[in-house]
């Protein structure tokens, strides 16, 4: 190994005097990019201060560019979309119920109801007992039915997930999927 290429590669030792590199760390200086370490041995072209420690040249400080990477998604795994898309369908379906109480509770309190049973009654639609339609769509008998439409709602989204997610792996294989970039910004 030849003697200036030890020196150009020991960055992070203190090199002595005979040449000889010694695990002891070297003085750290501060500088806008990072940590840097002092050498007791000029390298080729470099200036030497009284006290013998080199003086590395002034230099711009380089803004480094942001990376950037350019990846292809080749292959989806069935089973991780299945389990995404069951947990994303449960909680749109805890969302969907959610906002229909929400939605019955404002409609009951601002009298939607009462005014529409009293316009069927004057209409002359109603039968023997009148008409009331808090029987048709009562809070329980709502809330009853968006369950089981979220229910049903999570079985068809997870299982056109999964065809989905087959489909992509198939023509992806035929054209080389989907090209991103990332970059480090």
């Amino acid at each position: 190994m030849a003697e200036d290429d030890r020196y150009d590669r020991a960055d992070s030792f203190n090199v002595r005097e005979q040449g000889r590199v010694s695990q002891e760390s070297a003085p750290e200086v501060s500088t806008p990019t990072g940590t840097v370490r002092e050498e007791s041995r000029p390298r080729q072209g470099q200036r030497t201060v009284n006290s013998g420690r080199r003086v590395r040249p002034i230099h711009r400080v380089r803004v480094p560019k942001a990376r950037r990477m350019r990846l292809s998604v080749v292959k989806v795994d069935p089973w991780s979309v299945a389990k995404v898309s069951f947990m994303l369908s449960i909680a749109l379906g805890i969302i969907q119920v959610a906002c229909v109480t929400i939605l019955w509770w404002i409609l009951s309190t601002v009298g939607v109801f009462d005014k529409v049973s009293s316009l069927v009654s004057s209409a002359g639609l109603s039968g023997k007992n009148g008409f009331d339609i808090m029987n048709f769509f009562g809070l329980s008998r709502v809330v009853s039915a968006v369950t089981l439409f979220s229910i049903f709602e999570v079985v068809v989204i997870v299982i056109l997930a999964v065809i989905g997610a087959f489909l992509y792996n198939v023509v992806s294989s035929l054209v080389g999927g989907v090209h991103v970039t990332l970059g480090d910004d």
